[in-house]
């Protein structure tokens, strides 16, 4: 019957006929239920009139057993393919639908079993992760995830869009010839080659410029006119995020030079994401117009987090985000010190009145936000990244690159076609160089 049951649930989801499965495990039917409609973010009606008459063992037994989930088109059909596997056509049943009222609703002939809100049993679910939570990280922040369980009409991830994913931008420029851009890395950045994807697309020739190489004397910057430093872990980062990377350039003196005079061609843009935004923010007395950056310090949950969240995109001179504010849309971030600090209230508002924050994160209403997990890392209202004075250089923690295409999505709407929207932030920096 196992085996056969295997093989049916194979047929039938290449078949498109099952929309979600879940094994009765550790809780039985009840928790497998539970967990199905919290993942769903739904209600369920479901009846027992054509289960065994004993409702403990019907909802907390572990035995072997499974839920699908089936349009109701498909019910017969589904039924059917089941109840032709030998001795397992007694076993299958149709325990109910979906409800609209974010309710679990048990029933056995017509009577109540259990009628409570989905917010109350998912928190009580999650309890346990909750209380380990808090002994492990950031007791608020373990209290603020936790919390979030109280908002049964969260809408959830939405993309909201100033502009047309589609609209190439570039295109009418790629034709011509391919600018010259250094992807640059450090020993344990491991972000580069989406980061040079992402670029190629958009109609650069990208170069894999380790430091080593400009250490070195073997590749000058002066034959670029883009530079993109990437995300990952440079020298462990055990001399804080990004600082043993920005010290192997401010205290080499070919290095700083190269750099320094880069920053200062007016012909020149930079793009720092994660890893690279850290080591960039330390190399601000080397970039015009970037004085006021903050500092990048440890995250307020004291935890790395590596998650799909929300920003939206602000009204900022980032050559790289132009067209594109006033989007709310999600990102990927990956980082474990991603909170920005000012050092002092000057800065912050030099930031403000300058309009040099470019993203900030957003909670699922589109709302700026400070709390965890919607704000990963705690950062002052949710800036998660910056620009210069000029919008040359733009540096933030989330990974844009990461998602230029959009089957790199976990989640997307419809409608959109191979280019997802973070692939207008590299055509935007394409554009600009003409």
């Amino acid at each position: 019957m196992l085996r056969g049951f295997f093989e049916q649930v194979q047929v039938l989801s290449a078949d498109d006929k099952l929309l979600a499965y879940h094994d009765r495990s550790d809780g039985g039917l009840f928790v497998t239920l539970c967990e199905m409609a919290f993942a769903g973010r739904t209600g369920l009606t479901v009846s027992l009139d054509d289960l065994a008459d004993d409702d403990l063992a019907v909802l907390f037994n572990e035995e072997l057993g499974a839920v699908v989930q089936v349009r109701r088109r498909d019910t017969d059909t589904v039924l059917e393919a089941f109840r032709a596997i030998d001795s397992l056509g007694d076993h299958v049943h149709v325990l109910g639908a979906l409800n609209g009222e974010q309710r679990l609703l048990l029933k056995r002939d017509g009577r109540e079993l259990l009628n409570e809100p989905i917010t109350r049993l998912h928190r009580i679910w999650s309890e346990t992760t909750y209380r380990m939570q808090s002994l492990r990280d950031n007791p608020a922040c373990a209290r603020e995830e936790f919390d979030r369980l109280l908002d049964g009409n969260d809408p959830g991830l939405s993309c909201q869009l100033s502009f047309e994913p589609g609209d190439d931008i570039s295109a009418p420029y790629v034709v011509r010839r391919q600018p010259p851009l250094a992807i640059l890395r450090e020993q344990g950045v491991n972000g580069q080659v989406e980061m040079a994807a992402a670029f190629d697309w958009a109609g650069f020739d990208c170069v894999d410029v380790h430091m080593s190489d400009i250490l070195e004397g073997r590749i000058s910057l002066r034959d670029f006119q883009g530079l993109a430093a990437c995300g990952g872990f440079s020298y462990g980062d055990v001399l804080g995020a990004g600082g043993g990377w920005a010290k192997s350039i401010l205290f080499n003196a070919r290095a700083r030079d190269e750099f320094s005079s880069f920053f200062t061609r007016p012909d020149t843009f930079a793009l720092g994401v994660c890893n690279g935004c850290q080591m960039l923010s330390h190399l601000k007395e080397l970039i015009p117009g970037a004085e006021s950056w903050p500092r990048f310090m440890r995250n307020r949950s004291e935890q790395f987090e590596a998650r799909f969240v929300m920003v939206e995109v602000l009204d900022s001179p980032s050559l790289f985000l132009q067209g594109m504010s006033g989007s709310k849309l999600p990102i990927a971030v990956a980082h474990g010190e991603g909170r920005v600090e000012f050092g002092t209230e000057g800065n912050r508002q030099r930031v403000v009145d300058d309009r040099l924050a470019s993203l900030r994160y957003v909670d699922n209403y589109g709302s700026p936000t400070e709390t965890y997990p919607a704000n990963p890392n705690g950062s002052p209202e949710g800036i998660t990244g910056l620009t210069t004075k000029d919008g040359r250089f733009t540096i933030m923690m989330p990974h844009p690159e990461r998602l230029f295409r959009t089957v790199q999505y976990p989640w997307h709407p419809g409608g959109w076609g191979e280019d997802g929207p973070w692939m207008r932030l590299f055509r935007n920096a394409r554009k600009w160089v003409g």
